[in-house]
């Protein structure tokens, strides 16, 4: 029998409800992120289908169009998080509508494909990730936290869907150049969400359960669990986005019209979401994290190697991409979980941040080297890369120790003393169930690793000013 069975003390207190303001925020930034990244993930099922009729255009730079904004996410998210510690949360959003609706309009007004790359660029330039969570910290307390940040991912997975559906009808619509206009309506009604419905919060401080800290980055970076996360998450991406450079041209070639990809996208993406619910259920409550991967690894090679070897008739695309988005929904859920396990206590927010970074340079290089491969050998070479790429993940996680069962919890302490610290880490570490302990002076708060199966609960919270 557990410990938590036999000790009624260990059992989880009642989660709080949101306050009217916290979810108001939650609901707001959720609507700002999940706009922007709907404009950015619409283009997917349609730009390689559209591009021919720009000038200069080849499938290279094609590619290229389709991940650059992968580029620069990758290398500003960080930054613009940063700057926002400085000059508040709101301006660097704000900035980075901005910037993301210049680059909206630059691709929807480009003739030529390098203006569309530009426009591209611009987009991804406009990288709000990190101050969007840092300033749903701000406004919300750490034992609602989790479920607002809960809610904005759920709000960027539902975007990728609605895009691969909305993306070919609006393309037959209103074509690409409309879906960039689109875009950019986006990024305005996301500045009007901003100004109108997101409160201002009182104060912003440094999270560091949400947001990087530049101290803990060679910590995080010598950490070989979330290193060989970090190079999952990146092939992952890397093999999507190779994917969508040559995906649209074979559901065409197999007499598809391009308005009725749509037909194809909708049972997928509802498909992989049920299929992918017990792999979830296995690697989170019955310990297969390992297996789980191993087997998501040789299922997304098998479908990328069979797009290669396969006719790419209808029933045998729906198949295939029916596993391909099984594996991609899977592991988007259980690689950011695995992140926040193997962190250690006060380090989640800067491994977010490189896990997030490592994301956006696989979507750049799945572009680019998609669009190489597709120039200089033809469309199966795309899906022979896809499928490699499967094959690396699978040696990766084939000596991957998965972390230890621990959640990451988040303690307000109030006002304390430099000279108090000591003393209430080593009270706090003699919980049953507290792992690691980080106290954070500037805070006032302790950055906790816990086993909930084995934790004292009631001590816990003795200790707490209160949430």
């Amino acid at each position: 029998m557990s410990r938590a069975k036999s000790n009624p003390s260990s059992a989880s207190v009642p989660l709080p409800a949101l306050t009217p303001l916290e979810l108001r925020s939650a609901t707001g930034l959720a609507m700002i992120f999940s706009m922007r990244m709907l404009g950015l993930f619409m283009i997917l099922p349609v730009f390689a289908l559209y591009a021919h009729d720009l000038a200069g255009s080849t499938p290279m730079l094609v590619g290229l169009a389709i991940g650059a904004y992968g580029l620069t996410q990758a290398l500003l998210q960080i930054p613009f998080g940063l700057l926002s510690d400085r000059i508040g949360r709101k301006p660097v959003i704000f900035a980075g509508l901005i910037i993301f609706a210049i680059g909206s309009a630059v691709a929807a007004s480009a003739d030529s494909i390098h203006a569309v790359i530009a426009g591209r660029a611009l987009q991804g330039s406009g990288a709000i990730a990190a101050a969007i969570t840092a300033l749903a910290a701000d406004l919300t307390r750490e034992s609602v936290r989790t479920r607002s940040m809960a809610a904005i991912g759920i709000s960027v997975a539902l975007s990728f869907a609605a895009a691969l559906v909305l993306g070919p009808v609006l393309g037959e619509l209103i074509g690409v150049n409309g879906i960039f206009w689109l875009t950019a309506g986006f990024a305005l009604v996301g500045m009007l969400v901003l100004a109108t419905i997101v409160p201002t919060p009182d104060h912003s401080t440094i999270h560091r359960d949400t947001e990087t800290v530049l101290g803990q980055l060679s910590s995080v970076l010598v950490n070989t669990t979330l290193l060989r996360l970090d190079v999952g998450i990146f092939l992952l991406h890397l093999t999507m986005v190779s994917l969508f450079v040559v995906l649209p041209l074979s559901l065409q070639a197999a007499g598809l019209p391009v308005a009725a990809h749509w037909k194809i996208y909708l049972p997928v993406v509802l498909l992989a979401i049920v299929l992918m619910v017990p792999f979830i259920i296995a690697a989170e409550r019955a310990g297969q994290v390992r297996p789980v991967l191993i087997g998501a690894a040789v299922a997304l090679s098998a479908a990328m190697f069979g797009f290669a070897a396969l006719d790419h008739s209808v029933w045998i695309t729906l198949l295939l991409l029916t596993v391909m988005f099984t594996v991609f929904n899977l592991l988007e859920a259980v690689l950011p979980s695995l992140v926040s396990k193997a962190a250690a206590a006060g380090d989640k927010g800067t491994a977010m941040g490189v896990f997030s970074s490592s994301q956006f340079i696989g979507a750049f290089l799945g572009g680019l080297l998609g669009g190489l491969a597709h120039e200089q050998f033809g469309p199966q070479a795309v899906y022979l890369l896809a499928g490699c790429s499967g094959l690396v993940w699978l040696g990766v996680v084939s000596t991957l120790r998965p972390p230890d069962n621990l959640s990451s919890h988040v303690l307000p302490l109030g006002v304390l003393l430099a000279e108090q610290a000591p003393a209430l880490r080593a009270q706090l570490l003699a919980i049953p169930g507290v792992e690691e302990a980080v106290i954070v002076i500037d805070e006032g708060v302790a950055y906790l690793k816990v086993d909930n199966g084995t934790l004292d609960w009631a001590r816990l919270e003795s200790i707490s000013v209160g949430s």
